[in-house]
């Protein structure tokens, strides 16, 4: 069994962050990934923009080099593997990590091909694995994502997506944009504030003119394969309709979280606990690095505000090796 000073576990942006501080402490360490590289980016649409300017996401002190004021999903993939060979990060990519187990301020990290025995944890866990179900009949029809790629795939096709915020909006207006017939299912009144400047005119307008139809204040009853059943406030409706795009928005690993040891506060966003100066959990020695800190309030910390957590974590495991 392999030992280190720290397992970190995640290759997203802020798990790369947490190894490059932990390689320039002079720490044993390996960043252990159940997919590829920045994994989760790598899952996102295919023409997505950063909200971020790309000096915001920089990490390790590489320069983020973007043709627009906004990188894009393509220019981020480029750079974070640049930053992986610039600074030869230990990586095991492809690897899932199960279980961790603790006792007497060790762990035992246990991954689909082996086990890790470390002094230290940090759960840099993003949360685009697990997306909210809209727990109706149907649901597991073929015609239904909770994901989604590319607009060529709908052209000429009947759209339902459900949501309003960022991700529903940008499926909505790229589908129409490429010919489909769309229609979005929204639970609020509205579109969300939180929708990107930039976007939520356009949407709002789109909505307006009637190119793209939306039922706000409703919901989806159920799914079959040729139609979607809503509920509005003027009554059931039955929509014809070839694809649902279920753009729900997606939670982090909380029952991995809970079988580590974790503990959650009584909260409305089933915050875990942490130290917000040092980011170490009820577990001595497993730590929190970016978005996972907020629970299912998974728009509080992005890459720019939560890079800082990589020099809070290893500066605090240097105090303790002391």
């Amino acid at each position: 069994m392999e030992e280190f000073d720290v397992v970190i576990i995640g290759a997203g942006p802020i798990g790369l962050a947490c190894g490059i501080e932990a390689k320039k402490a002079g720490l044993r360490y390996v960043i252990i990934e159940k997919g590829c590289l920045v994994n989760s980016l790598f899952n996102y649409p295919l023409n997505m923009t950063f909200f971020s300017t790309s000096e915001r996401l920089e990490i390790g002190e590489v320069p983020f080099i973007s043709h627009q004021p906004k990188p894009n999903r393509f220019e981020a993939l480029e750079y974070y593997r640049r930053v992986s060979m610039s600074w030869q990060l230990s990586l095991r990519l492809y690897e899932k990590v199960t279980m961790i187990t603790s006792a007497n301020n060790k762990h035992v990290v246990t991954t689909m091909k082996g086990q890790y025995k470390s002094k230290s944890v940090i759960l840099a866990l993003g949360f685009y694995d697990l997306p909210y179900l809209l727990h109706v009949p149907g649901e597991d029809l073929p015609k239904v994502k909770h994901y989604y790629d590319e607009p060529h795939p709908y052209f000429g096709q009947r759209i339902v997506v459900i949501g309003a915020a960022n991700s529903a909006v940008d499926v909505a207006l790229e589908t129409w944009r490429k010919g489909a017939d769309v229609t979005m299912v929204i639970r609020e009144d509205g579109i969300r504030d939180s929708v990107k400047y930039w976007v939520k005119p356009d949407i709002e307008n789109r909505i307006q003119e009637g190119s793209i139809k939306a039922y706000f204040r409703s919901e989806v009853k159920r799914i079959t394969p040729n139609t979607v059943e809503i509920k509005t406030p003027e009554g059931d409706k039955v929509l014809e309709n070839d694809f649902v795009l279920a753009m729900t928005g997606y939670q982090p690993p909380f029952e991995f979280m809970k079988a580590s040891g974790i503990q959650f506060h009584d909260d409305a966003f089933h915050t875990p606990v942490y130290n917000e100066e040092t980011m170490e959990t009820n577990v001595p020695g497993i730590y929190l690095a970016g978005v996972v800190c907020g629970g299912l309030k998974t728009n509080k910390w992005f890459i720019e505000n939560s890079r800082v957590h990589a020099t809070m974590i290893v500066e605090h495991l240097q105090r303790e090796k002391k």
